[in-house]
Formats: structure tokens, sequence, C-alpha cells
């Protein structure tokens, strides 16, 4: 997948989350059903191991990714000062087939299943280059806070 300049959307209008918890480098494509990010791996991600973006990476990724689905509702303006908090509910279904390295540079596909109110459920999966790394089914919920 090429990342066009003119095509990426700045994941920083969609997820609350800063370094070096930020797992989503660029949003290249989203509506209210469907998202599709970018990552590349650093050397200096906190969740590596022996050079490899470790599981618990892959699926605070997938999480953020999914999670700007629902995340765009608050963020629809980038120069507002909303806060939110949000977190996984539930983990229904996780797959995991590969781990990246460092350099690498994985794209997430992420769909809504389902949502009420602020509750979401979200297929998702992650992929370098054809390879798929990850598959996720998961819950997630997010709130503005004061």
């Amino acid at each position: 997948m090429n990342l066009k300049e003119e095509n990426l959307i700045n994941i920083h209008h969609f997820l609350p989350h800063r370094a070096p918890m930020l797992m989503a480098d660029y949003i290249l494509e989203l509506t209210p059903e469907k998202v599709v990010t970018s990552f590349e791996i650093k050397s200096d991600n906190i969740f590596l191991q022996n050079s490899h973006f470790v599981e618990a990476g892959l699926i605070e990724h997938s999480a953020q990714t999914s999670s700007s689905i629902l995340g765009q509702n608050f963020f629809e303006n980038p120069d507002c000062d909303t806060k939110v908090i949000g977190f996984i509910t539930n983990i229904k279904k996780i797959e995991i087939f590969a781990l990246p390295k460092v350099g690498d540079t994985i794209f997430s596909k992420a769909s809504l299943i389902s949502k009420y109110e602020n509750i979401c459920q979200i297929f998702c999966e992650t992929f370098l280059e054809e390879k798929l790394l990850i598959r996720t089914e998961i819950s997630l919920f997010i709130q503005e806070v004061d």
C-alpha cells in the first residue's frame, strides 16, 4: 500500500493518544463504518522485544485503529480541545499470526460491526504487505470527559 501525502489524515484529529502510547501514524481512509491506518515500527517503540513488535503492541494498534471510527464523532473539529476516555470493553476474538520488526510499516483495516451510543464492536485485520499479522473482533467504549 502506498502512502500518498495528499491522502493522509492526521491521526491526532481522531485519537487522544500521544507518544509513547500512539500506535498509529496516519489514517489513509475514514468513513463512519471503516478505517484504514498505517504505522511504522520504530526502534524506540515501547512494545519491542528483540527488535520485534510484540503481541501487546499489535493489540493496542488494532484498538487504536478501531477506535478512530468511534473517535471521529468526538474530534470533528481539529482545533477543539476535546478530552475523551476510552477503553477496550471486550475482545471477542483475537488471532496473531506473525510479529513485525523494527522498520516495518503495517497497515490495518477495521470495519464497524455494530454501534450503540458510545459502544461499538469492530472487526480489524493488520497486514505487513500482503501477510496477515493479526485479526481481532473488539468492543470499545469512548466518552467525553470534563
